[in-house]
C-alpha cells in the first residue's frame, strides 16, 4: 500500500492503472473518503466488500467523471432528475435511478436500481477522468472505512482503518480534509417524484427548487449506503445533549459551553463547519480512549437535518 500526498499526473495516472489492473484506491471525494473499484470488475468489488466487512446485499455508488457517462449505467432518467443533475453534479448528491444492464447485481445489491454520482473534488474528478482515457466507466467507491464505523475525511482516518488490509501495490491518495464531511445527499429517482433516502448537503429545499417538485414518502424501501439503523459509529458511546460521565467528549457549537468534567472535542462555529469536524471529532474520542461522547446537535434545517441523522446513527449501536 502506498500513500500518494503530491499527487501529480503521473501519480494519477498511476492510481487509474491499479484501477485498470483489477485492484483498489483510496481517494479523497468533497464528502469523504471513499475506497474505490473498478465498477464493472466484479472481482475488484468484491475486495471492497471483504476488506470493510460490508455485506454483499448493501449496494455501492458508482461515480462517473461526467454527465456524459450516465446512459451507460441507466435504463432510463425522468425530466425532474436530469434537472438535478444539471444543477448539482459535479457535487454532494447521488441519484438512484433504474439500473442499465451494465450495472451488475454485484453493484446494486440485486436490485434494479443504481446510485450514480458525480463527485465535485478535483483529485476525484481526475482520477475518474484519467480511468476513463485508459477504457474505464466508473468507478464502484463506498466509503474507506469498516462497515458501520466513522467514515474518514482525511487520508490518515482512511489508512487506520483499511490500510492494514490493502495490498501492497494499491494506493490511497492523500487531498487534504474533505470540504464537506458527511455523505452525499441519496435521492430516489426511480418514480414521479423525488425522495430523500438519506439527508446530506443538497437540502430538500434545494430539490424541491431545482425540480418544482414536492417531495414523496413511501415505505417501499431502497437499499442504499448510510440506511442502516447502527452506522457512522465511534467506539465511544454517544450521548444526545445532557451530560456524561467525568472525562466524557462533548462536541457541540461553538456558543455552547462545555460542561464541567467533559473534554471538548471540537468548536465548530457554523453548522457547515460542525459536519466538517463531525467524524474527526468522534474519532478523537476513540484516540483519546474515551467511553462517552456528548453531543448538542446543531439547530435548524438544511445540512443540519443531514447532521442530526448521522449523530441519531452514531448513538444506535
Amino acid at each position: 500500500m502506498t500513500i500518494i500526498s503530491h499527487c501529480t499526473v503521473e501519480a494519477l495516472a498511476r492510481a487509474a492503472n491499479t484501477l485498470r489492473d483489477g485492484k483498489l484506491v483510496i481517494f479523497p471525494t468533497e464528502t469523504v473518503y471513499g475506497v474505490g473499484a473498478d465498477a464493472e470488475n466484479a472481482s475488484a468489488v468484491a475486495r471492497i466488500y471483504e476488506i470493510k466487512g460490508r455485506p454483499r446485499n448493501h449496494p455501492v455508488i458508482v461515480h462517473i467523471a461526467s454527465l456524459r457517462e450516465l446512459e451507460y449505467w441507466i435504463d432510463s432518467i425522468p425530466e425532474y432528475a436530469l434537472a438535478l443533475a444539471r444543477n448539482f453534479w459535479p457535487g454532494s448528491m447521488t441519484l438512484i435511478l433504474p439500473r442499465s444492464r451494465h450495472a451488475g447485481d454485484f453493484l446494486t445489491g440485486g436490485q434494479e436500481s443504481v446510485g450514480i454520482r458525480i463527485p465535485s473534488h478535483p483529485l476525484a474528478l481526475k482520477l475518474l477522468e484519467e480511468f476513463h482515457l485508459l477504457g474505464g466507466r466508473g468507478v464502484a467507491a463506498p466509503s474507506a472505512n469498516l462497515f458501520g464505523r466513522v467514515s474518514p475525511t482525511t487520508a490518515q482516518a482512511a489508512e487506520e482503518q483499511l490500510g492494514p488490509r490493502l495490498a501492497d501495490d494499491e494506493v490511497i491518495l492523500d487531498g487534504g480534509p474533505c470540504l464537506v464531511g458527511i455523505e452525499s445527499t441519496v435521492i430516489d429517482c426511480t418514480s414521479d417524484s423525488p425522495r430523500i433516502l438519506r439527508p446530506g448537503a443538497i437540502t430538500e429545499v434545494m430539490i424541491k427548487e431545482a425540480t418544482s417538485l414536492q417531495l414523496v414518502e413511501r415505505e417501499d424501501a431502497i437499499r442504499v449506503s448510510g440506511l442502516l439503523e447502527n452506522h457512522y459509529a465511534p467506539d465511544a458511546r454517544v450521548l444526545v445533549s445532557g451530560s456524561g460521565s467525568d472525562g466524557a467528549g462533548f462536541l457541540a457549537l461553538a456558543d455552547i459551553q462545555t460542561p464541567p468534567r467533559h473534554t471538548r472535542l471540537a468548536s465548530p462555529k457554523t453548522i457547515e463547519e460542525y459536519a466538517r469536524v463531525l467524524y474527526s471529532a468522534l474519532r478523537e474520542a476513540d484516540s483519546r480512549g474515551l467511553s462517552e461522547i456528548v453531543i448538542v446537535p446543531p439547530p435548524g434545517d438544511g445540512i443540519a437535518v443531514a447532521i442530526c441523522d448521522r449523530i441519531e446513527k452514531a448513538r444506535s449501536k
